[in-house]
């Protein structure tokens, strides 16, 4: 996996989350169960399936379908593919397809769209395209059965399939530039009224009348771009927004005190220092285990939730989340907070009176508290913390192109696949720039790969605790998000992703 196709992929998730621009205005108020008006702090640059990423996904579910549905706890059912099978390794993946399924121009959806939309995706320059790096050749047996041929094993493909990587559009835009920026032509529940559409601050939707599958409750979507938590709050009290997801604190508990609101929590993202120069190339101290051992043993973690978070969360000491199987409960107290250990550990390791550690900072990620606090924490044990302030844009260059700083504080997506994780977070890339390794990382790696049942749940948890034990991340804790409706729209947390799938929203009984 290359390190190009990863710094892409931070690009695109900083330029949604990081350099937006412009506020939703106020919009009209909700018609019931005709109308479902969303929220949300990001927004996608491109329709184009091959540039879906993450918390925008909504966006292109809203018009295309994807080749599996990952349903609200993870398992995996049949959408434009009905079903699937592999072959005795791993390395064959065969799709059989629904027939009778149209493109919205009238185009017939089939193994050769499929083929098309793998090879567009792959070779698109997204943020997720490193997904098909495994993907060798899609092979078209006829109309509705084809076959994915992988270099080798991916455990984690049926994943993929049901996120952005399985979103199917029409290969007849594919040729033409652009064509799918801002107009989208898919096979989806609904399509996109560009007349009532402002990019970049509202996406209107209305029902696809011509739809294969089930209709969802909505007639019409809309998804608005808002720039701050106040003003989603501020749209959930007034009826102008029915969903949204909220992530500050304060405003999680600001909005509990409406009875009208209904809420949902939900523990996804965990917040923490990706530690990137693990062999001591910028910060020569990093390389003995034992200073990252004492940067984890100097992080008052209980402190920092409570005053930053408001107790909403988990501490942790891993970076595995609860829905894998490499996850253990007892990792997520590993490092208690002891800054005396923490002091003996950096003399053993030669460095008795501290080392300078040097952190960019984009205000976003890291408010005044949470930055005061690791500077604080650090400064207890004799680690000097300097942090350089960078803009979301200048943030991918200095970080993932230059590869300035040896760490970097973050907010990460925990995946219920150990193999999303390690691809992700181990696996050479962008969070493992400079390509750390060593045996136990490259005798496990290849167990959860390609291992199957108590092979590979041993291997995710044996890879896990030895993370942990070498210091290679410094998390802080799991934070609790909390989706919010005016009282008319019940949402279903979705299982792999921050935001919910939209078919997990229904009015209210």
């Amino acid at each position: 996996m290359s390190r190009t196709t990863r710094t892409g992929a931070l690009a695109a998730a900083l330029a949604i989350s990081l350099a937006l621009a412009g506020c939703a205005g106020p919009g009209t108020r909700s018609s019931g169960g005709s109308q479902l008006d969303i929220a949300t702090l990001s927004f996608p640059q491109s329709l184009d399936p091959a540039h879906a990423v993450g918390s925008a996904l909504p966006f292109f579910q809203a018009t295309y379908d994807t080749l599996v549905k990952r349903e609200p706890d993870g398992e995996f059912s049949p959408m434009l593919a009905t079903g699937w099978t592999y072959n005795d390794d791993a390395t064959e993946l065969t799709l059989t397809l629904r027939e009778d399924v149209e493109f919205a121009d009238g185009t017939a959806f089939d193994a050769a769209a499929v083929k098309a939309n793998m090879e567009h995706f792959k070779k698109g320059g997204g943020a997720d395209a490193k997904w098909l790096n495994d993907l060798e050749t899609v092979e078209v047996v006829d109309p509705t059965h084809v076959i994915l041929r992988l270099k080798q094993a991916n455990p984690a493909m049926l994943f993929y399939l049901s996120d952005a990587a399985g979103l199917m559009a029409n290969p007849a835009k594919f040729a033409k530039a652009d064509s799918l920026r801002t107009t989208p032509d898919g096979t989806g529940p609904y399509r996109l009224v560009k007349a009532r559409t402002t990019i970049g601050t509202k996406w209107v939707y209305e029902r696809n009348k011509d739809y294969w599958g089930e209709k969802l409750p909505y007639e019409n979507l809309t998804i608005s771009f808002f720039d701050n938590e106040t003003a989603i709050v501020n749209g959930i009290r007034t009826g102008q927004v029915n969903a949204a997801l909220l992530q500050n604190a304060d405003q999680q508990i600001s909005i509990e005190a409406d009875p009208r609101v209904k809420t949902t929590e939900q523990e996804f993202d965990f917040q923490g220092l990706l530690l990137f120069d693990r062999a001591g190339r910028l910060t020569p101290a990093l390389k003995d285990p034992r200073v990252r051992q004492a940067l984890n043993l100097a992080i008052d973690r209980g402190t920092m939730l409570s005053t930053i978070r408001q107790k909403r969360g988990k501490a942790t000491s891993q970076v595995f989340g609860p829905g894998t199987q490499g996850y253990d409960p007892e990792l997520d107290t590993y490092y208690s907070h002891d800054p005396a250990r923490a002091k003996s550990l950096l003399k053993a390791a030669g460095h008795p009176k501290g080392f300078t550690l040097k952190l960019p900072r984009i205000a976003a990620i890291v408010n005044d508290a949470l930055a005061a606090s690791l500077a604080t924490d650090f400064k207890a044990i004799g680690v000097d913390l300097v942090w350089d302030d960078l803009d979301g844009g200048s943030a991918v260059q200095k970080v993932f192109t230059d590869r300035a700083y040896s760490g970097m504080v973050m907010n990460m997506g925990q995946s219920s696949s150990d193999w999303v994780v390690v691809n992700e977070l181990v696996t050479p890339g962008a969070f493992n720039m400079f390509g750390t390794t060593d045996a136990t990382v490259r005798k496990l790696i290849p167990q959860i790969q390609t291992g199957t049942g108590a092979e590979a749940e041993q291997a995710a948890k044996a890879l896990n605790a030895h993370l942990v034990q070498e210091g290679w991340f410094v998390p802080f804790y799991r934070m609790s998000y909390l989706h919010v409706s005016d009282g008319t729209v019940e949402i279903t947390p979705q299982s792999g992703m921050a935001v919910p799938s939209i078919y997990n929203y229904a009015p209210a009984s």
